[in-house]
């Protein structure tokens, strides 16, 4: 069964921190940069996160290789963003054919790259270096969410590397009986969609036979649970906390005494 490798160690700091300080950290950061729409408030969060890394016990290879797709969907949302915008305002950069560049729409562009970016990084910083159990306990003791809802989502995260293995299955299978796409685009769409209609079935039996096994075992019951492993919001849970709220204010405080922020309305 394939795995995601982790981006940090059990005993890293940001791996000790409670899961419910993380989420909020993450919403604290995310919504700065979401509610900016200027380029300097994400890019000043982004080095941030960039400075904060040394003291949290991540790797940088697999956070490298975790990030480079979200990476890469920002940086293409900001150059589309950039080249059809629906007027291209500013100074003329780039004029090839009926294809223009504005240094505003390349501006704002950048902007809305960097803000994805920012979500994403902060994102990944959270939910990668939790274990799905822990946010499990996590949000029904500090949040109180109910368990059915909290051990449904478990399960289904559960999931996620069973479906990974599954779709490599199901494409080498169909390569053993010569069932591949080529050179031929149209082809090869109609072999993915067949993949991934082939695998929501597979998905949606197991869904089916892991909720009859867990009512079985009375996880729909109404009796209050009990939990093996305890959570509980600590100094540096809280100091996480304050920290993502005081660098998200900071960001935009700077922004504003430069007279760059721009409130997305």
């Amino acid at each position: 069964m394939l795995t995601i490798v982790p981006i940090c160690g059990p005993h890293a700091p940001i791996a000790r921190a409670n899961p419910v300080a993380k989420l909020f950290a993450v919403i604290a950061v995310s919504t700065a940069a979401l509610a900016a729409a200027d380029w300097l408030t994400p890019l000043l969060l982004l080095s941030a996160l960039a400075a904060a890394m040394p003291f949290t016990g991540i790797r940088w290879r697999p956070l490298l290789r975790r990030l480079r797709w979200l990476w890469l969907a920002a940086g293409a949302v900001a150059a589309g963003n950039a080249f059809f915008a629906a007027e291209q305002t500013g100074t003329i950069l780039l004029s090839l054919g009926p294809m223009e560049l504005g240094s505003e729409s390349l501006v704002n562009g950048v902007a809305l790259g960097l803000r994805v970016c920012v979500a994403a990084t902060a994102g990944v910083l959270g939910f990668a270096t939790t274990d799905p159990t822990d946010l499990a306990d996590a949000l029904t003791q500090q949040l109180r969410t109910s368990p059915r809802f909290t051990i449904g989502s478990l399960a289904a995260l559960r999931m996620l590397p069973l479906l990974a293995a599954e779709w490599r299955q199901i494409i080498t299978a169909r390569r053993a009986r010569g069932m591949e796409g080529g050179r031929n685009p149209l082809r090869r769409a109609r072999l993915l969609a067949s993949t991934m209609f082939t695998l929501l079935v597979g998905a949606m039996r197991r869904a089916g036979r892991l909720a009859a096994a867990m009512d079985a075992r009375g996880f729909d019951s109404e009796v209050p649970r009990t939990y093996a492993r305890v959570q509980r919001m600590r100094r540096p849970d809280w100091f996480l906390l304050a920290a993502a709220v005081v660098v998200s204010a900071a960001a935009i405080a700077t922004s504003a005494a430069l007279g760059v922020f721009e409130l997305l309305v």
